[in-house]
């Protein structure tokens, strides 16, 4: 269902700093026409902006082109409160909400934000605190949208393997997102979520990959961790840029069908999907494996 490559919508949301409406647009148009078809929003990003902004953009694209996913677990409520650290006006905030009246609501909150009639996917979003009301609330109202046939696609997204592991064995998902366990820094889902997942033919999308702009240049900050000044240096001995192998890295399991990056500027959509194409030599792989203990694949 998804494609090789998404563009993650936290950025379109005010992630990290703000953007304007007009470079939001642009960054929408830069990815369609960079041949980018998945797209993947959430309530708390931007506590609904992100959802407006994709909506806004793909209202004028044919809806059969392309794939959209949203989450539940957070409802966007008027005034202040947590606001997740996106740079948004302090009058409104997230509430979390597990249940199944939570979820409901928020499908149809969502789906007014986009201004479009359906979502392809629905992702249970962070339920780290929150598993009991999940797993026997949230996962069966998504499985009963999935039966009606309101959305094709439900799973899990969040940042850690452990409880994804669980959800696997527990619930009947279609596919993950899992976000800063699939990376050249953080490669927590190898043990055991991965194999997991591809002896159960669950496809997997990775996230975070860039570590919030830290491998996103040739050379990371100086204040970076030294690994990732060391996979900069195997890189440059190699001739490929830091952010090609960092993209590219999760796309060699066989499990991992979909990378998702985001994207401040159009110019961030172009350097992203150069990356993702780059040749990268076998060698690169074996030296980089050779600083892990991760198995190679």
């Amino acid at each position: 269902m998804t494609p090789a490559v998404g563009l993650g919508g936290g950025p379109l949301g005010n992630y990290v700093h703000a953007v304007s409406d007009a470079q939001a647009a642009a960054v929408m148009e830069a990815a369609w026409e960079g041949g980018i078809r998945y797209f993947d929003t959430a309530p708390f990003y931007g506590l609904g902006l992100s959802e407006r902004r994709m909506g806004r953009a793909l209202r004028l694209r044919p809806r059969s082109e392309f794939v959209l996913s949203t989450k539940v677990g957070r409802l966007v409520r008027p005034g202040p409160g947590d606001n997740g650290g996106f740079a948004v006006p302090d009058d409104r905030h997230v509430e979390w909400d597990f249940s199944r009246e939570g979820v409901l609501r928020s499908v149809a909150e969502s789906l007014d934000r986009l201004g479009l009639d359906h979502v392809d996917i629905l992702f249970i979003h962070d339920p780290d605190h929150h598993w009991p009301q999940a797993l026997n609330e949230a996962y069966p109202a998504l499985a009963d949208l999935r039966s009606q046939g309101v959305v094709r696609a439900i799973g899990v997204g969040m940042n850690q393997s452990p409880m994804l592991v669980d959800f696997v064995r527990h619930t009947d998902l279609d596919l993950l997102l899992a976000a800063n366990q699939i990376t050249l820094l953080r490669r927590t889902a190898f043990d055991e979520l991965l194999p997991l997942c591809l002896d159960r033919g669950i496809p997997v999308i990775a996230a975070g990959l860039l570590h919030r702009g830290l491998l996103a240049g040739s050379q990371p900050p100086p204040d970076a961790p030294a690994e990732a000044h060391a996979l900069a240096a195997v890189c440059a001995r190699h001739g490929v840029p830091l952010p090609a192998a960092a993209l590219q890295f999760p796309l060699r399991h066989p499990a991992v069908r979909t990378v998702l990056v985001g994207a401040h500027h159009p110019a961030h959509i172009a350097a992203n999907l150069r990356a993702l194409d780059h040749p990268v030599p076998a060698g690169l792989w074996d030296d980089i494996a050779s600083h892990s203990t991760t198995p190679r694949w």
